[in-house]
């Protein structure tokens, strides 16, 4: 048979074109559809109804049906008319994408060689639709009818038992009565149900497989037997009773009750207690109410001499089995047991409905004997299946069972899909009991093996979930199912092209789904990254089956077209977002505020990759996704800072030079965000983006002397020279200046200019700012306690402010002190030791400290000389009026 190949995938559309986006979810995309491709009808007589079940051996029952009666034939012209609208091919031809600029390392690109890369956007994976158009839909509510009027059996137990509830169920929705399942209005459903009535019933089937026996009686002089059975269906069976000629007719073999023609046997199997038949039976009847299925057990009698016997001896029971073969006919076999059993219990009281056989039975039955003699004769285990055939709807005599079922599948999912969606839940995967009866029905009617179930399911689900939102777990079932019973040859040429569809279309959307992880699986629904990785397990589950690689040999490894998919997706969620920050003001200071924007988001993205979405990969996949999305949007930002500078660099403003701060920042914690690369890995484009920013760097530092200043004057001007408490003797503008010291120390640690000899002439403009603002800081202080002394009456007054004054400068003292520390003097020391000359840091900003703490020195040197003098005026003023003081006071009492 000639291998099926999957159809190729989609190529990428060019940016702008394709169908656009419509509301995104987990288990689809809103779009519009294509329309469906017409499968051409294949007019199949009941002689040229494919096989329906494989394994074991399968004989048909006698007897044929005559030539179609006149209704028959009005029927079947009816349904020719609309037969060529009958299926819908649901898979369509899809093309390959490309290799995502595989050729291109983006890692190995160096700072010159960096371009645009202009967005594309894939083509969006359009599912296949699973509506149906009229005419279909109408032949499978025919299909779903007949089913159910014609069912066999007792219900499973979690399966619905009234047909009458089945039938509603079809044609609406339990809860909503306005909204249907085949869309059929009332009018609609009693037309086709009266129609369906009118058609020839079918044949009615027991399937039955004898897989073995064990712990029969030996008949042979050996202690063993040579087993074989007889099996059919007796026809015409009174009701059930305990009468005695109703217990004979039981006890009576399968030659006197069962017309020879209609009799089936098995395979003799030679010399065991325990055989094993594994063969099939397709036995037909008419009326199951007095329908019974017998099953006789007997041992081969081979016709062999007593001295060949003798030889056989091992026992005194096979002495004993010698007299007796003597005494009966040469050749007659002997009775090891038989099973009857009712296929339709009639209601009782001493006999209930719920004896009658199931659908689907696999059970081990007694085999019970014709005397009382030998009671216990061992076990026999039988499997049974009501089927049908030459069912007259227009659907089974045009289409293959399992396609039928395909579609019948499809929409009682979609059924309940809807159904939870309208009531504002989501659906678990979990067929409603009434569903999931007329599914069970169907594929037992129909007797569809287990492997092609599997095979519709998978199809209704992958394609399903292209278009509806449901758990993406409920396509492992199918999966496993498909991979244990996997035999390429079981299945014909056009359903191995399908099935390649089904995998290429799945994987192309899977893909689809993961190149736009961020807005399918937001981190907002708290269930995101669980629906993720199961996408992700289902894409390796069918990757790694056998009938994926068999039909699908050309598809690359999985983990490299998810990485592609990665790639792709990440440059263009980065031009999304790109678009999304666009100022609607054009200039430069808001393309700035853009760009850090931007950087923010970018920055943002790669936390969660990091916390979240790349372990998921990393799991599954052993995919790095943090590393694979940095080095990608590391790319794409340096770019685009690299063209922003290049138009500002000529005129840095205050302004502009305090957004390209913001921008250098962000751009350093991304920066420091990357994983450790290898060298293959090659040159980062982020790799000394610091010299990007040269231009700005006098713009930052006046900006932050200029800011200092302005916090020093503001922060004196409101001073009011008081101590702030008993224990803290100076004001208040000391604090503030404090303050002020320590944000231009934060700034310098945030430039921390990664070149040596540059950082170093940095601090020295920092020192040398921060020394000078100390001075500016003496001479405003000392001016406003001039000024608020100037009004003073009181010398005492004024002495106190300025023991403020020389108090707040000492603390400035104690400040300009710890600017080793806060600038980390030790740590640039060891970073500028091999570029400047020995002792060049030692004279050039410790000479500058001990400069300006000299300085404040005299200040205050010079503040405690008035103070002292101020006080020895008021001290001698003090003395002059105690002498003054009459003889009459006691120097005790003095003051």
């Amino acid at each position: 048979m000639q291998q099926a190949r999957c159809p190729p995938a989609l190529m990428p559309a060019a940016h702008g074109t394709g169908p656009s986006p419509g509301p995104l979810w987990e288990g689809g995309v809103g779009r519009t559809r294509p329309p469906a491709l017409p499968l051409p009808p294949a007019q199949l007589s009941s002689s040229q109804e494919p096989s329906q079940w494989e394994g074991g051996r399968k004989v048909q029952g006698p007897g044929s049906r005559g030539p179609p009666t006149p209704r028959q034939r009005h029927h079947r012209r009816r349904g020719r008319a609309g037969l060529a609208t009958m299926a819908t091919l649901f898979s369509q031809t899809q093309r390959r994408p490309p290799l995502l600029r595989q050729a291109i390392k983006i890692r190995r690109r160096r700072v010159r060689d960096l371009q645009e890369a202009l967005p594309h956007r894939a083509q969006e994976i359009e599912p296949t639709s699973h509506h149906l158009s009229p005419e279909e839909r109408a032949l499978l509510y025919e299909e779903a009818l007949y089913t159910v009027l014609y069912r066999l059996g007792q219900p499973e137990p979690t399966h619905v038992g009234e047909s009458s509830e089945l039938l509603r169920y079809l044609q609406e929705l339990p809860t909503l009565l306005h909204h249907q399942a085949f869309r059929m209005e009332p009018k609609e459903h009693e037309q086709m149900l009266r129609q369906v009535q009118e058609l020839e019933k079918p044949i009615f089937c027991l399937k039955a497989t004898v897989k073995q026996a064990k712990g029969i009686l030996g008949k042979d002089v050996s202690g063993f037997s040579d087993p074989y059975c007889l099996l059919g269906i007796e026809q015409g069976v009174g009701a059930p009773g305990d009468s005695p000629g109703l217990q004979r007719r039981q006890k009576a073999v399968v030659r006197h009750t069962i017309p020879e023609e209609q009799i089936h046997r098995t395979q003799v199997i030679a010399q065991t207690l325990n055989p094993v038949w594994d063969e099939t039976f397709i036995l037909e009847f008419e009326d199951i109410s007095n329908a019974s299925f017998r099953l006789d057990m007997w041992d081969m009698d081979t016709v062999e001499s007593v001295r060949q016997k003798l030889g056989e001896l091992t026992d005194l029971h096979g002495l004993r089995r010698i007299f007796k073969e003597v005494r009966k006919d040469k050749g007659q076999d002997d009775f090891l047991g038989n099973v009857v059993l009712r296929l339709q219990v009639w209601a009782s009281p001493a006999r209930p409905a719920c004896q009658d056989l199931r659908c689907r039975e696999d059970q081990w039955y007694p085999l019970e004997p014709c005397t009382e003699t030998y009671p216990d004769r061992g076990q026999c285990h039988l499997q049974f299946q009501f089927i049908h055939k030459r069912r007259a709807t227009m659907a089974s005599r045009s289409q293959p069972s399992y396609r039928v079922h395909l579609h019948l599948l499809q929409q009682l999912v979609s059924h309940e899909v809807t159904q939870h969606q309208a009531g504002s839940t989501s659906w678990n995967g979990l067929l409603s009991p009434q569903a999931a009866t007329v599914l069970f029905l169907h594929s037992t009617q129909k007797d569809l093996s287990d492997f092609h179930q599997s095979m519709a399911q998978w199809l209704a689900y992958s394609r399903l979930y292209q278009s509806l939102e449901f758990p993406s777990s409920c396509l492992l079932y199918p999966i496993t199912s498909i991979e244990y019973q996997w035999i390429q040859g079981r299945l014909k040429a056009e359903q191995l092209e399908e099935l390649a569809a089904s995998f290429s279309s799945l994987l192309a959307y899977g893909l689809s789904l993961i190149r736009r992880f961020r807005s399918v699986f937001p981190l907002s629904v708290s269930d995101s990254p669980a629906r993720l990785q199961s996408l992700l397990r289902v894409l390796v589950q069918m990757c790694k089956m056998k009938a994926f690689g068999e039909l699908c040999p050309e598809r690359g490894p999985l983990p490299r077209l998810v990485t592609e998919a990665l790639q792709t997706g990440t440059t263009e969620w980065f031009h999304l977002k790109q678009q999304h920050h666009q100022p609607m003001v054009q200039g430069m200071l808001e393309e700035g505020k853009a760009l850090l924007n931007l950087v923010q988001d970018i920055i943002g993205d790669l936390h969660q990759c990091q916390r979240t979405w790349s372990k998921i990969f990393h799991n599954v996949l052993k995919i790095d996704l943090f590393s694979m999305a940095f080095l990608e949007l590391q790319w794409l930002v340096a770019k685009r800072v690299q063209d922003h500078i290049a138009v500002v660099s000529g005129a840095v403003t205050p302004e502009m030079g305090e957004s390209l701060f913001q921008l250098y920042i962000s751009l350093k914690e991304l920066y420091q965000l990357g994983p450790v690369l290898s060298e293959r890995d090659g040159v980062l484009a982020l790799e000394g983006f610091h010299h990007w920013f040269q231009p700005a760097i006098p713009s930052w530092l006046q900006k932050t002397y200029s800011v200092a200043l302005e916090r020093v004057q503001r922060a004196v001007q409101m001073d009011e020279l008081v101590p702030l408490g008993e224990l803290t003797k100076h004001s208040t503008s000391a604090v503030d200046l404090s303050t002020c010291f320590a944000q231009i120390s934060h700034t310098a640690q945030q430039l921390d200019w990664p070149d040596p000899e540059e950082a170093f002439m940095i601090t020295v403009k920092f020192v040398e700012d921060t020394c000078r603002l100390a001075l500016v800081y003496c001479n405003l202080i000392k001016a406003r306690a001039r000024e608020l002394s100037a009004g003073q009456k009181d010398q005492g007054q004024a002495a106190n402010m300025l023991c403020v004054v020389v108090n707040d400068m000492e603390q400035l003292r104690l400040v300009i002190g710890k600017l080793p520390t806060q600038l980390a003097w030790e740590a640039l020391e060891q970073r500028v030791g091999a570029v400047l000359e020995q002792g060049q840091l030692q004279n050039t900003l410790h000479a500058q400290l001990q400069g300006a703490l000299a300085g404040l020195g005299h200040e205050i040197r010079t503040g405690v000389r008035t103070l002292a003098e101020q006080l020895e005026v008021g001290i001698a003023k003090h003395i002059q009026k105690l002498v003054g003081l009459k003889e009459s006071v006691l120097p005790e009492d003095v003051s």
